[in-house]
């Protein structure tokens, strides 16, 4: 007679680090003593899942892999699986200098199960699928914008080579509007070159077309359920327009999430890179680290609102007098990101003249 045996893991906890790439995964499983196991599979989270399902039966399992290009996706399936799945902002991994100079995909995803296993990992904040899709929709009409611009640039570059004059009635306008582009279109050049221009206005063209188009997908979308009422208190404040709005939405997503206007303003990157070590301290100016999308935003709307609310506008001139305007505008930003956080937490809409 044959004894069976079958495997139980319950009580105990198994802790994955996953370098995670487009052709293939590096993954190194591992218990709160020792590696267990490294090895390399294909970019599918169902098969990992299984495979951990299959073999470690009851365990607590956690994995964790690095934000990137692959976005929540792979996290959402584990998810299905039943598996806690982090995803990790890279810059927050603890990693001595010998790892900075020696870098494999075997070494990465080591050192995410061990980092794991010790407690030392905090995930970033996962949103909602909704918002993730509705996110994107944002995302791409700001890719389409700075598309334009480049075409723009590319078009005011091109006439530039040729020595071509832009006449006096467009120079200051960077509209692009109808009769600049017919004009560029009757251009007198050599058929090769005149080409090289109809392509570039053919794809301004066509970049406007599809503006055009994004624009009116999130004009139905700031009127949905979903976001009308967050839309209607964001527009309350002076500044803010509808795509505005839009960004800081789907962005921000639940304001709570932050436990304090420091943590928000972190995140909107307006809090300073700090080098203090001894009788040095050095302020390194703005972090890099931040939602960048979030920060162009503000600043583009602190322009707007200097002219519209009366505390702002005699703030502004006050910095001013004591630095330079763009430093100025920095921080009426930082006071908008805090009328924001107001209206949103107190579910109300923002009265000019009440300072948050």
């Amino acid at each position: 007679m044959y004894q069976v045996k079958t495997l139980d893991f319950t009580g105990q906890s198994i802790f994955c680090g996953i370098d995670i790439h487009k052709k293939n995964w590096s993954v190194c499983l591992r218990n709160e003593e020792r590696e267990l196991k490294i090895f390399s599979q294909n970019p599918e989270p169902g098969i990992l899942a299984h495979f951990l399902n299959r073999f470690y039966p009851g365990a607590n399992i956690s994995i964790a892999y690095e934000a990137g290009f692959c976005g929540y996706w792979p996290q959402q399936v584990f998810a299905t699986e039943g598996l806690s799945c982090k995803i990790i902002h890279p810059p927050d991994i603890p990693q001595p200098d010998k790892s900075r100079r020696y870098k494999t995909d075997r070494i990465d995803c080591r050192k995410l199960a061990l980092e794991l296993s010790k407690g030392f990992l905090n995930s970033i904040y996962i949103p909602r699928q909704s918002t993730i899709e509705s996110r994107s929709l944002v995302r791409t009409r700001q890719q389409l914008v700075k598309d334009q611009t480049r075409y723009k640039n590319r078009i005011l570059s091109f006439l530039n080579f040729f020595g071509i004059d832009v006449p006096e009635g467009y120079k200051k306008s960077t509209h692009f509007s109808k009769r600049f582009i017919c004009w560029l279109e009757q251009l007198p050049l050599a058929s090769s070159s005149k080409a090289a221009l109809q392509v570039k206005i053919s794809v301004l063209k066509s970049i406007r077309e599809q503006l055009v188009a994004i624009n009116r997908k999130l004009r139905a979308l700031a009127e949905s359920q979903e976001y009308k009422h967050l839309i209607r208190l964001l527009l309350s404040i002076p500044g803010i327009g509808i795509q505005s709005a839009l960004i800081l939405a789907t962005e921000l997503e639940d304001i709570t999430r932050f436990k304090n206007f420091d943590h928000l303003a972190g995140y909107a990157g307006f809090k300073p890179d700090v080098y203090s070590t001894g009788e040095k301290n050095v302020i390194k100016g703005i972090t890099h680290q931040c939602n960048t999308l979030v920060r162009e935003t503000l600043v583009e709307c602190a322009w707007m609102v200097i002219g519209r609310d009366p505390a702002l506008t005699q703030a502004y001139y006050e910095y001013k007098k004591r630095m330079h305007y763009n430093k100025a505008i920095l921080r009426i930003a930082k006071k908008l990101l805090n009328r924001v956080r107001y209206v949103l937490l107190k579910n109300q809409e923002y009265q000019i003249g009440i300072v948050a």
